[in-house]
């Protein structure tokens, strides 16, 4: 998931998302519910979004999402967890999320934030204001026999974290989190954590947490329990926290980027408050690595990247190189065992705001202040295309894995990439870009310029970059343009990021509503099976809910 800088929302005031059915989507006037493809249609399927009455005593942020997929529940350690469920694990999340918002009648048993921060007295239903009733004993004995398996969406607005079945149609999140004394900025889910704590949660004060998601799933409070807790009080780096990671195949090792410039490495399995010094930064423009001088000291190693903040970071997929993008615009990307520099370069005006990988850790995705969505290489280590067609800052890019390319080579190596970026405009922008047709002949000719067959010698073309060395901005004419292949509206609001799934394509605004758009055989799929659905549902009326659901995600 990308992150960006934070800042006060457009208007300063929250705007609540078009309300939606279970199945139905409503949208404002002027936003389409659907866009084409060469492939097909992608049609809103639902939103998620937030109690509309939020508390903002530490300032605005930028909603940031995370997809955390939870794997089977590990094997019982106390009598409470191994008590029989009330649900089959079979029907995982679906039925767990239904029986803990108040089954079919709409009544909700989940415990939310209000204004001032306690939660509403029970009512047995929601108010007007999307908050919702206090925790009845009913719902805390469903929490207990929670199993978790299934799929969630995670993402911060005001002081508050809020979680959210990405299975259900339903609007509301499942689950709030309030941090009274600052607000989370930003957050990251290790899928393959071999123990309790895979969710990182970083803050405005620069604090960072470590828990279990399906520990906070089963809790019915409102605040975090079983936590880690990371330079607690600014013990270790005083500026706001900018984004977390954990690293790949890193056993417990993550990463988290400040806004002063500085990341640092961590690893869960050491205590959250070891002692942990380093020297002082002699020189603030030059890239550094400092390690703790004690065993037991975490974190275990400070990186000094930039001067100004770290905007964005991102792992390769097998965690061999880490990219950051900085306040200064340059995008660095460092093989992470060696701590080394291996290149990088500066965008074309202003900062840099988001990046992210290709599955085969052949490109990289950048995007900025320049309006621009830059193709960076791995081979050549340099920009090879740029994407035009955005008319604001673009905040969140992400390559789309699931999409299948109709021309793959011979050997089934990728030449054709589908990627996606969101931008202030409100707008998302789909991308196809043919690597051996745009960036291939570009590095053969031995003159003229790479946009056009006449023109003058370009430098930029010439080798490929040196090893460990920071490019300035290409010109314009040197670098091949590429244009989208889908413009589309998507919010009213500013967007912060972008998800692609198996079957959908999530977008978020700053605001903290968030629209899933199914993808085009998914929406056939439904279509297929309505029938079969309707003549279910009249003789299992009361499971209809569930039986959608099920069609429409796998």
């Amino acid at each position: 998931m990308t992150t960006v800088t934070n800042s006060s929302g457009s208007n300063g005031v929250m705007t609540p998302a078009s309300s939606t059915a279970a199945g139905t989507a409503q949208s404002p006037a002027g936003l389409k519910t659907h866009f084409k493809t060469p492939e097909g249609r992608y049609k809103l399927q639902y939103e998620k979004s937030h109690p509309s009455l939020l508390h903002y005593a530490h300032g605005k942020t930028v909603t940031q999402v995370t997809l955390a997929h939870l794997k089977d529940k590990p094997a019982p350690s106390t009598p409470t967890a191994s008590s029989s469920s009330s649900f089959s694990t079979s029907s995982g999340v679906r039925s767990a999320a239904a029986r803990l918002l108040g089954g079919s009648n709409g009544s909700r048993a989940l415990s939310f934030v209000g204004v001032n921060g306690s939660s509403s007295k029970s009512n047995g239903g929601s108010t007007r204001n999307g908050s919702t009733a206090a925790s009845t004993s009913s719902s805390s004995m469903a929490n207990l026999n929670f199993d978790g398996k299934g799929t969630y969406l995670i993402f911060n607005v005001g002081d508050a974290i809020f979680i959210s079945d990405l299975n259900s149609h339903d609007k509301d999140p499942i689950k709030s989190i309030n941090f009274g004394n600052s607000n989370p900025v930003c957050h990251a889910f290790d899928q393959d954590a071999k123990d309790g704590h895979d969710l990182l949660i970083g803050l405005s004060s620069g604090d960072v947490y470590s828990v279990s998601l399906r520990q906070q799933l089963q809790d019915v409070g409102k605040k975090l329990v079983g936590a880690q807790h990371y330079n607690k009080d600014g013990s270790v780096n005083t500026s706001r926290c900018s984004c977390v990671a954990w690293v790949p195949g890193g056993d417990g090792a993550f990463v988290v980027a400040h806004a002063d410039g500085n990341l640092y490495v961590y690893e869960k399995n050491k205590d959250g408050a070891g002692d942990s010094s380093f020297p002082v930064i002699k020189d603030q423009t030059q890239f550094s690595v400092s390690h703790s001088r004690y065993s037991k000291s975490n974190p275990v190693a400070r990186w000094h990247i930039c001067q100004g903040s770290i905007n964005s970071i991102s792992f390769s997929n097998d965690g061999a190189y880490l990219a950051t993008v900085g306040r200064d615009g340059y995008l660095r990307v460092f093989d992470y065992s060696k701590e080394i520099l291996v290149c990088g370069g500066k965008s074309y005006y202003g900062a840099l705001l988001c990046c992210a990988w290709s599955m085969d850790g052949k490109y990289i995705l950048t995007g900025g202040e320049d309006d621009l969505v830059q193709v960076w290489s791995m081979e050549d280590r340099k920009v090879v295309a740029w994407g035009e067609g955005h008319n604001s800052w673009v905040s969140g890019v992400a390559f789309d894995s699931y999409w299948t390319s109709p021309n793959s080579g011979d050997n089934g190596e990728t030449i054709m990439y589908r990627f996606g970026s969101v931008g202030q405009d409100t707008q998302l922008l789909l991308w196809d870009l043919e690597m051996d047709e745009i960036v291939v002949p570009l590095r053969r000719p031995p003159g003229g310029s790479p946009t056009y067959s006449t023109g003058s010698q370009s430098s930029h073309w010439d080798n490929v970059v040196p090893l460990g060395t920071l490019q300035p901005a290409p010109s314009m004419r040197d670098v091949p343009k590429v244009s989208p292949l889908v413009t589309h509206r998507v919010h009213t609001d500013p967007l912060s990021g972008l998800i692609f799934t198996q079957e959908s394509i999530l977008t978020a605004c700053r605001e903290g509503h968030i629209k899933v758009w199914v993808r085009p055989d998914i929406v056939e799929s439904q279509s297929s099976n309505s029938e079969t659905l309707l003549a279910t549902s009249l003789k299992e009326k009361p499971s209809l809910s569930s039986k959608i659901t099920n069609s429409s995600y796998k």
